[in-house]
């Protein structure tokens, strides 16, 4: 199936590093061809500011796209990412079926990208969110959306939002694997039914080796005291860190670069 990343931080932070070893995934060391996208949130000196959004979406596989080296070689840098590689199970190879998906709503952008099958999922979709695409993630995106915007009136805290995609979360799954990761560019929201891992980084920073790729890294020669950086994945992308498995079923949030409990 496809394989996630996503990264939460209290500063805006290139992901570099990580990508670098997530598009080797992409077509190189695991199979998953069918195109791939990432989506970074940016704005000012608060998250609240971070309402702009830069979306890559290719129907290559991550690691021949020019536009992936691209995003190798460019530092963008953000509190929340959110970047997918597809292997299709459903809907043809094409740029309107490749994640992250945005929508918006309440005046921001949302990101979503899943991992996953979803069988005999044809809810109604009867508000403004409709899919572009012909993937059972697209439609399942949709639909969140349309129950996010029934169930509030505007945009809610991170907690009450969190309680609403648990409920969300549970109806969906009931339909097959349903990994996900969704953002605001305020928090991100991960998902699991079957594989997902997190880790965090923070002081003292110490150095990570890519497990896909022959690349090593200092953090502590590139982040300041105060740093924290939450990343996601479908597989641990680095041999020596302290990756935590999800529990089936379990939704978890970051916000501010940890884990909020």
């Amino acid at each position: 199936m496809c394989q996630l990343l996503g990264m939460n931080c209290n500063t805006p932070t290139d992901v570099t590093f990580s990508f670098t070893g997530f598009a080797q995934r992409g077509g190189n060391t695991d199979h998953h061809g069918d195109g791939w996208g990432i989506a970074f949130f940016e704005g000012g000196d608060c998250s609240e500011s971070d309402r702009g959004l830069r979306h890559f979406v290719d129907h290559q596989s991550a690691f021949q796209s020019p536009v992936a080296e691209l995003i190798r070689r460019y530092p963008i840098k953000s509190r929340n990412v959110v970047a997918h590689i597809r292997k299709a199970t459903q809907g043809r190879v094409a740029l309107e079926n490749c994640h992250p998906f945005v929508r918006e709503l309440w005046g921001r952008y949302w990101v979503f990208a899943h991992n996953g099958d979803l069988k005999d999922f044809n809810p109604r979709l009867h508000g403004s969110f409709r899919p572009v695409g012909t993937t059972d993630s697209e439609r399942a995106f949709c639909w969140i959306m349309q129950e996010l915007a029934k169930s509030h009136a505007s945009v809610p805290s991170v907690d009450e939002l969190t309680l609403t995609l648990r409920e969300l979360a549970t109806q969906i799954s009931p339909h097959g694997t349903f990994n996900f990761l969704l953002s605001n560019g305020l928090a991100l929201w991960a998902h699991a039914s079957t594989s997902l891992y997190h880790v965090e980084r923070r002081h003292p920073f110490t150095h990570a080796t890519l497990s896909d790729e022959d690349l090593s890294v200092n953090f502590a020669e590139q982040a300041a005291p105060g740093d924290r950086v939450a990343v996601v994945v479908t597989a641990p992308l680095t041999t020596n860190e302290a990756w935590q498995a999800f529990a089936p079923g379990e939704l978890r949030v970051f916000e501010g670069g940890v884990l909020r409990v």
